[in-house]
């Protein structure tokens, strides 16, 4: 068993903490049935600490017994597994009581136990246990491999990751064979928002492709060939990797190969990356052998676009160092990165070659490669590593990721940066990783990372991609500070911040429709006809967007309970393919495709999106706004819009975040062109 963080004459934190929970158990058993009910709580806590451990589950399966008999589920539902419904579970786990959370995981590992023939439980048997289990699996499949939305890091804290971990153990040990199509069908919703961090991605697929070679398991035929694609995809891409060699073996065979032998590698590998937004290890060699090959066949190994081969060209010595210090087996995703970058055509920006030139040199300071090696590992150097991570993200700017940290602003920021403003972004990378401090001005005044005090985040953000790791903590300091110096300022401080953090194109003007002094309803008819007046075609002389937008959004549940406040990118506004106006954005959650609740369902494909997009109907989308800039000088026209549509998002505001906020005079006048 792992150990946990602290470890003292051999006994780690899990041991300590089992041994307090077997006290409480004991005391629990001890008791008469009518003072049970005293213990409980003693119980509860010790379960909470054990499953929050590394190995806190299997801890719990082991004693599921003992806590059953002992009168955990007594006077409850739980005390009768034989009558539970697999489709309540799910809505226990979330339900944002701590005591109903952990009395549902015990539940589950006790059912667990009995799957695996470790407890003959006299209400039911292994055989029911297995499938109720597949069914709660198949129920939640987001709970196997997806981060903690918004939502629940809001509502749930630490217990959204016991959630996790939880359903981790659960699917390894009866394993994935009942919900593999399910599971597949989840991995490619993830991978068409092309995230930059695939490692839980990959993860998953390396654990079911280990499950799926064990010969006493059937997947079944349609099983079989729908994860093929994901499999192959990391370990057998191309003929040359088939069986998964070794990556010494795959060179060998390279070696070997003749012109037209490594003409089938470099395209058999080009499409399984475009296609899947994975790269195997596999691809990272070829691309490093191909440098001292052929220039034409490293542009087809990275699958280019007429443009991509001309920056490749252009900037030959440029591509083949990036290749050389960040292409790796270990650092193989940037290899989709480099690919995205040069059919950007960025190279062509002038500030952009030599600030790759600079990355390239850049001497990391001790923080800087302290933090990379704690995350990543020692393999490749930090330098690389951090190199790696750039091109990723210039590649795939709509990929970056806040992990389970609420540094949305900080995210957006990379990602706009990524996405408008290459250079700067290397700036950025550039001060935070050499100089272990950023500089930026608020309204001419210098903010210094270093100076200012905390940021929104309450401890060092680990789970991020290399840039992120390294740059959004200074940012975070940052634009925590620029809200300090808004302190006695009328109005939401967003209005001053937002242009001053993100840079020059965010709109200086700004509409908010929420009082920030009472948090009720303000201004909305005005402020819905001033966004569609601003954003929509129809009623802003059909002007595109030029630059991406910070907006800020009300997040609901999929009850359509408000939950809280979430900074995300608009990008564009057009009509998808079945002609329905809608807005695109960038979300930096980790998984955008969310249920908002009242029918409000994020798309992330299937709608014209593309890649890292999320997107909503107009109208639903302007439900859920509640900040949005705007250039103050581009009036458009605004009593155009019409009042049934007025009315209708209105009503998506009525029944969910602003159910407690908007005056009921306020909502009939909206609701009413004629009051």
């Amino acid at each position: 068993m792992k150990p946990t963080a602290d470890v003292t004459g051999g006994v780690t934190t899990l041991d300590k903490r089992v041994a307090s929970l077997d006290d409480a158990i004991r005391a629990m058993a001890e008791t008469r049935d009518f003072g049970k009910h005293l213990k409980l709580r003693r119980v509860l806590e010790a379960l909470r600490r054990v499953l929050l451990q590394p190995g806190g589950a299997a801890a719990v399966q082991a004693r599921a017994r003992e806590l059953e008999e002992a009168g955990l589920f007594a006077g409850t539902d739980w005390a009768s597994p034989e009558i539970l419904i697999p489709a309540l579970v799910g809505p226990g786990l979330h339900s944002g009581d701590a005591d109903t959370v952990v009395m549902e995981a015990c539940s589950e590992l006790r059912t667990l136990a009995v799957a695996r023939g470790d407890y003959a439980h006299p209400s039911i048997s292994a055989e029911d246990a297995r499938a109720f289990l597949s069914q709660v699996l198949a129920m939640n499949l987001e709970l196997l491999f997806t981060p903690p939305s918004e939502a629940e890091r809001t509502q749930q804290g630490r217990t959204a990751q016991l959630i996790r971990d939880l359903f981790r153990h659960l699917a390894e040990e009866i394993g994935y064979d009942s919900v593999l199509d399910k599971l597949v069908d989840e991995i490619w919703r993830i991978l068409r928002q092309r995230p930059i961090q695939v490692d839980q991605v990959q993860a998953l697929i390396t654990r079911i492709a280990a499950y799926r070679g064990d010969p006493d398991i059937d997947l079944g035929a349609s099983s079989g060939q729908g994860v093929d694609r994901l499999i192959t995809s990391l370990f057998g891409t191309t003929e040359a990797c088939r069986e998964d060699p070794g990556v010494e073996v795959f060179r060998s065979r390279l070696e070997a190969m003749d012109a037209g032998g490594l003409q089938y590698e470099a395209t058999g590998f080009a499409r399984a990356m475009h296609d899947t937004g994975l790269v195997s290890p596999y691809h990272a060699e070829l691309l490093r052998f191909l440098l001292h090959e052929s220039d034409y066949l490293l542009g087809e190994a990275l699958g280019l676009s007429d443009t991509g081969r001309n920056c490749l060209l252009r900037y030959r010595d440029l591509v083949h160092r990036l290749i050389e210090v960040a292409v790796s087996p270990q650092t193989a995703q940037c290899v989709y990165g480099l690919a995205l970058l040069l059919d950007r055509g960025i190279l062509y920006e002038p500030p952009v070659v030599p600030a790759l030139w600079r990355q390239l040199a850049l001497e990391l300071s001790d923080t800087a490669r302290e933090r990379l090696t704690t995350v990543f590992g020692a393999e490749p150097a930090p330098e690389a590593r951090l190199v790696a991570g750039v091109l990723s993200m210039l590649g795939l700017p709509l990929g970056v990721g806040q992990g389970d940290n609420p540094t949305c602003q900080s995210a957006r920021a990379l990602s706009m940066w990524a996405y408008n403003d290459p250079d700067y972004l290397l700036q950025m990378v550039a001060w935070a990783a050499r100089d272990d401090e950023i500089i930026m001005h608020f309204e001419g005044q210098p903010i210094s990372s270093k100076d200012s005090g905390a940021g929104v985040a309450s401890t060092l953000p680990m789970d991020l991609d290399p840039v992120s790791l390294l740059v959004v903590p200074h940012l975070d300091r940052i634009y925590a500070e620029m809200g300090r110096r808004c302190v006695g300022r009328p109005g939401d401080p967003h209005r001053w911040v937002n242009p001053e953090f993100h840079g020059w194109w965010a709109a200086r003007g700004f509409r908010i429709n929420v009082d920030v002094e009472t948090g009720n309803l303000i201004d909305l008819e005005e402020f819905l006809r001033q966004f569609h007046a601003s954003y929509h075609p129809a009623y802003n002389g059909g002007q595109p967007l030029i630059h991406p937008q910070p907006a800020g959004v009300a997040v609901t549940d999929s009850a359509a309970r408000y939950v809280g406040w979430h900074a995300i990118t608009i990008l564009r506004v057009a009509p998808d393919p079945q002609e329905v106006m809608r807005v695109y954005f960038y979300n930096p959650n980790n998984d955008s495709g969310q249920d908002w609740g009242d029918g409000v369902v994020v798309s992330t494909a299937g709608n014209g999106e593309r890649f890292g997009e999320a997107s909503l109907p107009f109208d639903q989308f302007a439900s859920r706004l509640y900040i949005f800039h705007t250039d103050p000088l581009e009036h458009g026209e605004p009593h155009r819009v019409p009042a049934e549509d007025l009315a209708r998002i209105t009503g998506f505001i009525e029944r969910s975040w602003g159910a407690d906020r908007l005056p009921a005079g306020q909502l009939q006048a909206a609701k009413d062109p004629t009051a």
